[in-house]
């Protein structure tokens, strides 16, 4: 089964390259605007189709860990990195990029955020984030602490974060009218993160395995990230009193 991998890699790779690119279109254009949206749609569609990949090898990982990735040992160790972490990453992403497009399709509907597949979508999520936490300290007392299991915690309780406040917000009642803007591009900064996350673990792994779990590494997309969200929201707080002010 390493033919079907190696496919599923490389059209994984593929999409992730045009979705770390078309991210920093949507990220520079006038928000709202046509090539803002259309640097969206290609950014959204390589993302789903990344994530559906990262889906299938992470199942692929579960079975066949060692087969998989050859250049590895231990296998219990890697079914949890490569299987159960990398199957539940490709569901947050696709839980993320659901959520933000969402907001702004039902931008004048909240009560259509609480469709039961955006409800579903997010639960299956907290529940792959649970599984996460649950291999990873069940790894933590097999290893001890290294890093990997460290990983798989620190992940799965940044999914808990994050589907607990998509679930907080779209059960309640908007605090205004324009309250989805800073939810959308929350949503979609968060999956450029995470897809910047796994393009740097992924090279490290090939180019210096020594590092590919260093979490100073994974911190840099999230450092930059949260740049870019508190760049917008300072921008759109000054619209949202002057309207609350009206």
């Amino acid at each position: 089964m390493p033919w079907l991998f190696h496919i599923i890699l490389a059209i994984h790779v593929g999409a992730g390259v045009v979705a770390l690119t078309s991210f920093w279109g949507a990220v520079l254009t006038r928000k709202g605007g046509p090539a803002h949206r259309r640097w969206g749609f290609v950014f959204s569609a390589a993302i789903y189709t990344a994530a559906s990949q990262a889906l299938g090898m992470g199942a692929l990982s579960l079975v066949w860990p060692l087969a998989m990735h050859p250049q590895l040992t231990d296998a219990v160790l890697y079914r949890g990195m490569f299987g159960t972490m990398m199957v539940y990453l490709g569901l947050l992403a696709i839980s993320m990029t659901r959520y933000g497009l969402t907001m702004v399709t039902n931008r004048r509907n909240h009560p259509g955020n609480r469709h039961w597949s955006m409800l579903a979508v997010q639960g299956v999520t907290m529940l792959a984030a649970g599984i996460c936490l649950a291999h990873g300290l069940y790894l933590l007392n097999r290893n001890g602490p290294v890093m990997e299991p460290i990983l798989m915690v620190m992940v799965a309780l940044l999914g808990f974060g994050t589907t607990i406040t998509y679930f907080r917000y779209m059960l309640a009642v908007p605090a205004s009218p324009r309250a989805y803007i800073p939810e959308h591009f929350k949503a979609m900064v968060a999956t450029g993160i995470a897809g910047y996350t796994a393009f740097l673990s992924v090279g490290l792994i090939e180019m210096f395995p020594s590092h590919a779990f260093n979490p100073a590494i994974w911190a840099i997309p999230s450092i930059g990230g949260m740049a870019i969200i508190i760049h917008y929201l300072r921008q759109y707080r000054p619209a949202a009193k002057a309207q609350l002010a009206e």
